[in-house]
């Protein structure tokens, strides 16, 4: 079978942050952060900073493509803290990101530069034995790429420039496609398709491809409504919802510090500590991605506690109501992706489609492509040489 590298061969790793303190849940504490790290000096603001060998305070870096964040060595750095940015982190959490590359080991710049309103990144999740979930994810914000279950997946832009400009797919597939269809498939259909049929492995992700037309109609048709849930009204879309008498609603609010997150399967009640939410469909619950229950893991992302003194520590002293909205999104998403799954089950490939000619593909499409469009800063306001 086909694998995903060969369909959509230009990706990179995961975001490397190099220090947890530049992602968060809320842009509250990011602001807080950073006005406590230019207020230290010399060995403090190392401390705090959490030196490694890519980034300290006195490191030159450039500027992230598309991104006004001083150039200057951090060491010296006193204006306010850049202007947050989501991220996708993980499978389906989104959180905020500094985005100074500065304070990031390795924040691959290739992507940003295609990040736009017409660009979808398709994640991989990595491999997982014996673990239920999705083998693919699907995102409009930039996503870091980390897999719920710390083992990295790949990160793969749909579009290799921006403004929806040259797809990354293997040249020559979707005329290959559209021959084989008897319709004109385009990029979208693709990512469709691989949203529905795709599967780990431990050799990695492969996308089995039908040779009857309807058989690939049928998961494109799957598939479109997957990728539709999870872009949350990106890309002109509709933001998921819930039928009338099924949406989840507080029915009390969540403490000041929940303790803990536990589900009731016969009444359908999630409960954050004295908080309760209903009704929470047990498919919400139960959903797994590489062996890892996202609304545990959503839940201790924001509540586990951090090492006293770090900048990490930094966070809300109470829970946030904009936290709680982004819960109820989140049961909603996983709700309608968890009713999707059982037909993703049962949908069966059968006979194969051969590719000769178009797989594998070229060296050259596994690398990205020039794009100029952004102006970029070098270290200490010099000309970026790209």
């Amino acid at each position: 079978m086909p694998m995903l590298d060969e369909l959509m061969p230009w990706g990179t790793p995961p975001l490397r942050l190099g220090r947890p303190w530049v992602m968060a849940p809320d842009t509250a504490s990011l602001k807080a952060r950073w006005n406590a790290l230019i207020r230290a000096e010399g060995v403090e603001q190392d401390a705090l900073f959490g030196c490694t060998r890519a980034r300290t305070p006195r490191s030159a870096v450039s500027q992230l493509p598309g991104q006004a964040t001083g150039t200057v060595r951090f060491v010296r750095e006193d204006g306010p803290c850049p202007a947050p940015v989501r991220v996708t982190h993980g499978a389906f959490d989104q959180q905020w990101l500094v985005p100074d590359h500065r304070l990031i080991d390795s924040a691959r710049p290739e992507l940003w530069r295609v990040a736009d309103d017409h660009q979808v990144f398709v994640v991989e999740h990595g491999w997982v034995a014996e673990a239920s979930g999705p083998a693919v994810g699907v995102c409009a914000v930039l996503p870091d790429g980390r897999s719920p279950a710390g083992r990295p997946g790949r990160i793969r832009p749909l579009y290799r420039r921006p403004g929806g400009v040259e797809p990354n797919l293997a040249p020559g597939l979707l005329s290959a496609l559209t021959d084989r269809y008897g319709h004109q498939v385009d990029a979208d259909e693709v990512v469709a398709w691989i949203a529905a049929a795709a599967r780990s492995t431990a050799a990695g992700c492969v996308v089995p491809l039908p040779a009857d037309p309807d058989v690939w109609r049928s998961g494109v048709e799957l598939g479109r409504r997957m990728t539709g849930i999870q872009l949350r009204g990106a890309r002109g879309g509709e933001r998921p919802r819930l039928p009338g008498g099924r949406r989840p609603y507080v029915r009390a609010a969540v403490p000041a510090r929940p303790d803990a997150i536990t589900y009731d399967a016969d009444d359908e009640v999630l409960s954050l500590g004295e908080g309760r939410i209903s009704p929470v469909p047990a498919e919400a619950w139960d959903f797994h991605v590489g062996g890892v229950r996202v609304l545990e893991l959503w839940f201790e992302s924001r509540t586990t506690a951090a090492e006293p003194g770090t900048l990490e520590a930094i966070r809300p002293a109470f829970w946030p109501q904009e936290w709680t909205s982004e819960l109820l999104e989140l049961i909603t998403v996983l709700a309608l992706l968890g009713e999707l799954h059982s037909q993703q089950q049962e949908f069966k490939v059968g006979a194969e489609l051969e590719l000769p000619g178009v797989l594998p593909p070229p060296g050259s499409a596994r690398r990205p492509a020039s794009v100029l469009d952004h102006h970029e800063e070098g270290p200490e306001g010099q000309f970026a040489l790209l």
